[in-house]
């Protein structure tokens, strides 16, 4: 008898179980995408000991009718394809028809559906078996309950981690997934308790908001960029805001929540110089490409896809977010709102239309008030001229009191007037977040190459030294109020790019040495290294064998600093076994941090004023003068505005 045998159908949906079904937020996930697909524009989740007890997902989709009520939890049977045409055109989450039988396989599964024409249907099953079906009512949409999940699966309840830390992963999942789809209005409760809320008014920033709060949403900035293949979109927090870990990273790509290694170093990129080594920035990006272009049938969540040109979209994202900091002041403010003018989760809805149309009229009623103040001022003056015709005055007035009113003015008002610039926020909103608003910010959407000195000129401004601290931190000042500098991180950034354009352009030359370098490696290192010796040649490293697993190099190219040759040699050979080639480009800018790093000034040094100024002055000119080239900031900005409310001058 043959040992070979088919199984039986609910073994079956049992073991796809194990790759669909995980824990209670893949069954959160598969359902979502499905009242997803359904093109529900209203989802209510709910959860009871973070899913183990129950998870219920009500939706105003379009229902199942009753004739394909039972087919759906058969395996493989789909609405969403027809034919291998489709698979490579998949626009839809769910396609594979696995979800529902699977998850029905592992609890005792409810729902009730219409499509709002007839009667609907409910069903019942139990470990994948129909134990009811009959009538229901006719409400358009479903409605579905999982009960006891993996009840008749103990090996799989055993490996359950804490409610806390599956009720997170529930809420990850459905916080990615609200990312991505703003147009849908989507609530999580867990046990009773609403955790998330998104109004569903397609407004990306407003389900930001929702997750993240008032405060860190205003602290994201809008990407956007277009190529013959893609379409990018989402939004980047400011450098000053990181994390540590990769978690608060979303990528999306045509609407689906994805893991990709690629998009997420893409970002990172985008931030270059900009994070301190092992933070990570928080960012949701979305990619709209043709489904041609995207494979997502190669992993049983649909979570890992593969990437046609995906060389191309990394550049597009990279270079589209550095554009974004190109036009940004990123000078970070030093004031820190207390927590209790925070406002509450329920309150932290952005509405950004208001929002904009309420800041055009402050600054409406501020330029009336200056003018009214102006007109009165000059009636003092003539008043206090015939009583006093022989003092001189020393300051306009009218000067000093406009500022106490146009308390957060980045830049002159000649500036000012030449750039205008709408306001993301009103005066409430601002005076909670701490940091610079748009007019503190010159984001006038100006496109300059990197480096340029008037970009640079533009997005700081003019500082004038008051002294040091400790021979490490300047102090400077100007009319937008105090500045602290880090003098060694300005300038490790202006010896970084001055190194890195004098490395970049020096030429592949051969520097012979009079002590060869040498290098020991392990046995199975030296068997890789043989493999990727043109590589090394490519770019002027020539291995010689000396002896048991050991080479010595005699010469090496120019470009490599002098004292730093051994540490980019080896350096070079790390790069050969992780990506199987040698990036130049990145050694040279390794090298140039080093040299930077080295060739900067210390702490505990004095310096004089002029010496202040000249560091200063040369800063602005750098092409992000905001962090040094390991990501440490190098301003801190306090607004005369911030100032007052330390001080209690402003309430």
């Amino acid at each position: 008898m043959g040992k070979i045998v088919q199984l039986d159908e609910a073994l079956s949906n049992k073991i796809a179980a194990g790759e669909v079904v995980e824990r209670p937020a893949s069954v959160v996930k598969e359902l979502l995408e499905n009242a997803i697909d359904a093109r529900s524009t209203v989802i209510e989740i709910e959860v009871k000991e973070a899913g183990l007890e129950s998870i219920r997902i009500i939706d105003n989709g379009e229902g199942i009718s009753e004739e394909d009520v039972k087919n759906a939890f058969k395996r493989h049977a789909t609405s969403k394809i027809k034919d291998e045409n489709d698979l490579f055109r998949i626009r839809t989450l769910g396609f594979r028809g696995e979800a529902m039988p699977s998850i029905a396989s592992v609890s005792r599964f409810e729902m009730k559906t219409s499509t709002g024409d007839s009667q609907g249907t409910r069903i019942l099953l139990e470990g994948g078996v129909i134990k009811e079906y009959e009538p229901a009512s006719s409400r358009k949409g479903t409605d579905i309950t999982v009960s006891d999940l993996f009840y008749n699966t103990p090996a799989r309840l055993k490996y359950m981690k804490t409610v806390h830390t599956e009720l997170g992963n529930i809420t990850d999942v459905v916080n990615r997934i609200s990312l991505a789809h703003p147009d849908v209005s989507i609530s999580l409760s867990h046990n009773g308790k609403r955790i998330l809320q998104t109004n569903g008014n397609g407004d990306v920033r407003q389900v930001l908001a929702a997750i993240y709060g008032i405060n860190m949403a205003k602290k994201m900035i809008p990407i956007e960029a277009a190529t013959l293949d893609y379409k990018i979109n989402g939004y980047i927090v400011l450098p000053e805001i990181t994390r540590a870990s990769r978690n608060y990273i979303s990528t999306m790509i045509n609407g689906r929540f994805i893991k990709n290694y690629g998009l997420v170093n893409a970002i990172l990129d985008g931030y270059h110089t900009l994070l301190p080594i092992g933070r990570y920035p928080i960012a949701l990006l979305s990619v709209e490409m043709d489904p041609i272009l995207v494979d997502v049938n190669v992993h049983p969540s649909k979570m890992e896809v593969r990437l046609s040109k995906e060389q191309e979209l990394f550049r597009a994202v990279s270079s589209t977010i550095k554009a974004a900091f190109r036009k940004r002041s990123l000078i970070p403010s030093g004031f820190t709102p207390l927590a209790k003018n925070q406002p509450k989760t329920e309150q932290t809805v952005l509405e950004l239309d208001h929002v904009v149309s309420e800041g055009k009229k402050v600054l409406q009623e501020v330029k009336k008030e200056t003018a009214l103040i102006k007109d009165k001022v000059s009636l003092e003056q003539m008043e206090h001229a015939v009583e006093q015709p022989h003092v001189q005055e020393t300051e306009d007035p009218f000067e000093q009191m406009s500022r106490e009113i146009i308390f957060e003015n980045q830049y002159s008002h000649e500036q000012s007037r030449d750039h205008e610039v709408e306001a993301p926020f009103t005066d409430e909103l601002r005076d909670q977040s701490g940091y610079q608003s748009a007019e503190e910010l010159t984001t006038y959407g100006l496109e300059a190459e990197e480096g340029s000195h008037e970009e640079s000129k533009t997005r700081v401004p003019p500082m004038y030294p008051i002294g040091q601290m400790h021979g490490t931190y300047i102090f400077a000042q100007n009319e937008n109020g105090l500045y602290i500098i880090d003098q060694h991180a300005a300038q490790e950034r202006i010896k970084y790019e001055y190194f890195k354009e004098k490395v970049g352009k020096v030429e592949n030359e051969l520097q012979e040495m009079l002590v060869p370098i040498h290098l020991e490696l392990s046995t199975d290192q030296c068997i890789r290294i043989n493999e990727y010796r043109e590589e090394l040649q490519k770019v002027g490293i020539f291995l010689e064998e000396f002896g048991h697993n050991s080479y010595i190099v005699r010469s090496h190219p120019q470009w490599l600093p002098k004292g730093m040759e051994q540490e980019i040699l080896e350096e070079m050979i790390e790069q050969l076994f992780s990506m199987k080639k040698v990036d130049v480009k990145k050694l040279r800018e390794e090298a140039a941090i080093l040299m930077s790093c080295k060739a900067s000034i210390k702490a505990n040094r004095h310096l004089r004023n002029d010496e202040i100024q000249a560091l200063l002055d040369e800063l602005r000119f750098t092409s992000d003068p905001f962090t040094c080239p390991h990501g440490r900031p190098i301003i801190i900005h306090y607004s005369i505005y911030d100032m007052e409310k330390m001080f209690k001058r402003v309430m």
